[in-house]
């Protein structure tokens, strides 16, 4: 007898996906995903870097990205390289707006195409919300509607660093007829 797979591990696993796809092709560095998720009691902003970002449509929920400096200057160094800014051109500081602007920049296109392959899968939409990225000193928690008690967190890696996405989705089954 299988046991069926819970629809927020299902999201879950599409969004690793997404990211893979998205930062493998704009960074060209290789992103890797655990293929462990964790059931966390709450989604929280953590330092150094924290983006959010709320989708609602067919499926509702928010997800947190949260990354360390390292991690958002290795991502946004790879970025903006790639598009074939020169290093002295780059930002020197993970606080500074460009870093920032450009993790939140990263966020909307995962998620874009997070959603993209949601909708191809389930032919079920939903849209997301301008990412609000910031700069942290300490955790802050989300609490988004009680209706929202799955919590997963899944993790990433770059060549050197780790970051984290941590997502609550309405309880909802998605079932296919």
């Amino acid at each position: 007898m299988s046991e069926q797979q819970a629809t927020i591990d299902i999201i879950a696993e599409i969004f690793c996906q997404a990211v893979k796809k998205t930062l493998d092709k704009s960074t060209k560095k290789s992103i890797k995903y655990s293929k462990t998720v964790q059931v966390i009691p709450k989604v929280s902003l953590r330092p150094e870097i924290g983006c959010f970002v709320q989708f609602t449509g067919d499926y509702n929920g928010l997800v947190v990205v949260n990354f360390s400096a390292g991690a958002a200057m290795e991502l946004y160094r790879s970025y903006m390289l790639a598009m074939g800014m020169t290093e002295n051109d780059l930002a020197q500081d993970s606080t500074s707006a460009e870093v920032v602007d450009t993790m939140g920049e990263m966020t909307n296109q995962f998620m874009g195409k997070a959603m993209q392959m949601v909708e191809s899968k389930f032919d079920l939409t939903s849209y997301i919300g301008q990412p609000k990225a910031l700069s942290l000193n300490t955790a802050i928690t989300l609490t988004p509607d009680l209706d929202f008690q799955d919590n997963r967190r899944l993790v990433f890696s770059l060549e050197t660093h780790r970051f984290y996405m941590e997502m609550a989705l309405e309880r909802t089954e998605f079932i296919t007829l």
